[in-house]
């Protein structure tokens, strides 16, 4: 892999607790932990030994990254500010908070880094 944009925002994705009990065996696949990190900036976010993110709870954080990387505010979607908001995966097992951490970055689009393949404006 290439990375060859730099990113506008960095996210991260932390454990914060269960909706029942106190752990995840025979609860939940992919065996979070309370205070479990995952980071990413555009990739799908993993945590300090390279496991991946819950895949269906993947599914509901895109479309939140999203909306922070195109300026909007979580807030509007019922976070708890600007850059935050909390989640439960769609099992109904964890509790996550996602945070966004502006890079500084120009945007993706804005800053014309994208090159249409076949001219196509």
């Amino acid at each position: 892999m290439h990375k060859w944009y730099d990113e506008e925002y960095e996210f991260t994705v932390e454990v914060t607790g269960f909706l029942y009990g106190d752990k995840t065996e025979r609860y939940c696949r992919n065996g979070e932990e309370i205070g479990d990190r995952y980071t990413s900036t555009y990739g799908c976010p993993v945590n300090q030994d390279g496991q991946g993110i819950c895949s269906k709870t993947m599914m509901m954080l895109y479309p939140l990254m999203e909306a922070v990387r195109s300026g909007g505010d979580l807030e509007n979607l019922g976070g708890n500010g600007k850059y935050e908001k909390t989640v439960v995966c769609p099992d109904g097992c964890v509790i996550f908070k996602l945070t966004a951490k502006p890079l500084g970055n120009e945007n993706f689009h804005k800053g014309a880094f994208y090159d249409y393949p076949d001219q196509t404006v």
